[in-house]
Formats: structure tokens, C-alpha cells, sequence
């Protein structure tokens, strides 16, 4: 255990990292009226964790399963609030596309959202999406399930957001102030937190610290493995065919491998990333965050091939991470051992959609230990078994 420097007044809930779930964490427990902190150990915001690259897709046609798509109408309508209190754009709608083989899981697990989940969608072949949107040059044998509702969140403002209405509730937001570890009051319950320059109490903690979750929580580390990541900008030759009402966002999969991408917007260019850039397993201190040639060269393999009209000059390239689970879906739960402690990690890539939401569940265990919400697919028990 270690030793408390100076204890504060006790909070109801103490988030620690504060970034695209944290933040969104902090803002529910705060609006709910009930005394938050929340510890960041770097600036706020800043660019080191797995929200850095101005956006992120939002999807209803979920290909990763159709157990996902309740929880992504909620998130649009936490989005549209959250945007609504803002004042400023975090969600544009553009459509999008789900690519690949007849059965690839883009296209056969989109169809099985839309078809379970009564969801508008058209199944079209590659002449046709070409024809419809002529920046896509799909292969002649590739299928693509079309889907009205997808579009583009603004990631950095989503968390700036969030963390600003947090604030504005009353929760307290502590930058610059990395956490060393965490141990349970016992009989009187409770956790307390111990960080580089003090210790507090809190009846529930909430671990939202994403690649670095593991430090806080060793049991996690074979669980939520962290991978660097890099997105690609460039200035497309055809402009008008990357324009947002031309180009729709898209998840594609080929046997290059499976890309994601989005037509211009908050920033100059045509934007690409392919998951499992390099399958470079990383520590979180010590990612490399320069782009080199060879992260160019990955995602130039998949832009010329399927968007050749977006072959133009490199705007930007950033690295970013993921934190891979086992199995690719979420890990929401509360601690095996500790009641008072709820944890949201491992997001895959695929998680900053389900912000809006994530931060509701999390509020839920901290202050109800449940949420209404089913989290069977989530549970950490699912790796024992």
C-alpha cells in the first residue's frame, strides 16, 4: 500500500484518464449531481492517447456484431445532446459503406445489424457504388452494404466536450497529475488514490486510462494490449469525389487488408487507416509517435488500389493507439474482486462511437454497481472461461 501524502475531501467517484471515456465518464457521473474528480496524468487534452486525428466513423450497420446497434442508437442520441449543449459541430452525417467478399464481415455483419435491427440500408455491387460515388473503385467481385445513418464524430472536440460540460456541472478535473496506484478503505468502503502529489478518496473508481489501464490494473495486461496505429491525409486529385454528400465514410475489407476511411472534413483531405497498421505491439511510454515511409507505404497500398482519384500529395500522417481485447469487443465491468471499482478498456479500434454511452455505463457502476444495459459480451469473466 502506499502511503497517503495529504488527504482531500471525498469525492463520490474518482475517473482516472481523462480522454475520449474518461471524459465522457466524468460528464455523466457529473450531471447526475454527485462530486467527481477527474486525474489525467498529461495536458488537457492533448494528442498521446487513441482519440488524436480530428475524427472517428459512427455506424448503426455493425458489422462486429448486432448486439452493438442498441447501444449505437443511444450513442447518437447522446451525441446529438452533447452537440446540441456545445453549440458547435461533433456529428456529421454522411453515410457509409461496409466493402469486401459476399461474406466478408463487413458485408455479411452489416447485413445481419441492418436485417435484425430494421435498419435502411441498400446492398449494392461495385459498379454501383463507383456510380454513386465515384471516388470508390471497388473490385468487380466485391459487394457493399450501403447505410444512410453512418457518419463522422469530431474525437478531439467530442472530448473537450464532454469534459467542459463535466466542469460546468461541477466535476473537478485535475491535469498533469499521473496516478501511482489505488487500494480499497475496507470495512467502511471505498477507494483511495494515490497520485505523484496526493491521495483521495472516493466511494467508486472508474479506470478509463486507455493503453495505460494495465498499469493500474495488472490482471488487464494480457486482456487490453495496446498497438500503434497511424492515419494518412492526403490532397486528392479529383476533389469533388471527396467532398461529405459525394463520399461516404467506409469499412472496408480486401486482401490487403481491412481499411477504414472518411471524406474531408474538420481538416484538408482524403483520410485513411487500416487496422492492425503494422501489428506493432507497443508499451504506451514508449510508443514510437513519428510517422515514417513505411506507415505511408501500408495505407498507400490500399488508397491506390480502391481510391486512385485520392492518390494526390501527403497532407498529415499521425500516429495514434489501440488497445486490442482477445477477442475485439469492449471490456465494461466492474473489478472481480472490488465492487467499487468499474473498468472500461480494450476498445479495439472500434470503441469511440460508443462514447456517449460508455460514459452512461460507467456512471451506472460506479454509482448503482449495475446499469440496464446488457454487458454479458463485455464481461472480463468471458476470458477465464
Amino acid at each position: 500500500m502506499l502511503k497517503s501524502k495529504a488527504m482531500t475531501t471525498p469525492f463520490d467517484v474518482i475517473v482516472v484518464g481523462i480522454g475520449s471515456m474518461g471524459s465522457a465518464a466524468l460528464y455523466h457521473v457529473a450531471r447526475r449531481g454527485r462530486r467527481v474528480l477527474g486525474l489525467e496524468q498529461f495536458d488537457f487534452p492533448n494528442a498521446l492517447g487513441s482519440s488524436v486525428g480530428v475524427t472517428r466513423i459512427i455506424r448503426l450497420a455493425y458489422a462486429e456484431h448486432p448486439s452493438y446497434v442498441p447501444l449505437l442508437r443511444r450513442a447518437y442520441a447522446l451525441w446529438r445532446e452533447l452537440q446540441e449543449r456545445a453549440g458547435e459541430t461533433l456529428l456529421a452525417i454522411t453515410g457509409g459503406i461496409d466493402a469486401g467478399s459476399e461474406g466478408s464481415e463487413p458485408v455479411a455483419g452489416a447485413l445481419a445489424s441492418c436485417r435484425e435491427h430494421g435498419l435502411s440500408h441498400q446492398l449494392l455491387d461495385a459498379a454501383a457504388v463507383h456510380q454513386r460515388f465515384p471516388g470508390y473503385c471497388l473490385s468487380s467481385d466485391m459487394k457493399a452494404v450501403y447505410q444512410p445513418d453512418a457518419g463522422i464524430l469530431l474525437s478531439e472536440r467530442c472530448v473537450v466536450a464532454h469534459a467542459t460540460a463535466a466542469m460546468e456541472h461541477g466535476a473537478e478535473l485535475h491535469a498533469r497529475e499521473r496516478v501511482l496506484g489505488w487500494d480499497l478503505l475496507g470495512s467502511q468502503g471505498g477507494v483511495r488514490v494515490h497520485t505523484e502529489a496526493r491521495s483521495y478518496e472516493a466511494g467508486a473508481l472508474v479506470l478509463t486510462a486507455g493503453p495505460w489501464t494495465a498499469r493500474l490494473l495488472p490482471e488487464l495486461a494480457p486482456h487490453a494490449v495496446p498497438e500503434r496505429q497511424v492515419q494518412l491525409w492526403t490532397q486528392p486529385l479529383v476533389a469533388t469525389n471527396f467532398r461529405v454528400g459525394s463520399f461516404p465514410v467506409f469499412n472496408m475489407q480486401v486482401p490487403e487488408g481491412r481499411f477504414y476511411g472518411f471524406p474531408a472534413f474538420g481538416v484538408p483531405g482524403f483520410k485513411i487507416g487500416k487496422y492492425h497498421h503494422r501489428r506493432e505491439t507497443v508499451d504506451a511510454e514508449s510508443v514510437d509517435r513519428t510517422a515514417h515511409s513505411e506507415d505511408e507505404a501500408v495505407l498507400r497500398e490500399g488508397l491506390r488500389r480502391y481510391f486512385p482519384d485520392a492518390d494526390g500529395p501527403t497532407l498529415a500522417m499521425k500516429v495514434c493507439m489501440f488497445t486490442n481485447s482477445e477477442d475485439e469487443h469492449f471490456i465494461l465491468d466492474r473489478h472481480p474482486d472490488c465492487a467499487e471499482v468499474a473498468i472500461a478498456a480494450g476498445f479495439s479500434g472500434h470503441g469511440f462511437k460508443f462514447c456517449s454511452v460508455v460514459g452512461e455505463i460507467m456512471a451506472d457502476l460506479a454509482l448503482e454497481q449495475s446499469t440496464r444495459w446488457p454487458l454479458d459480451r463485455f464481461r472480463l469473466a468471458r476470458f477465464s472461461s
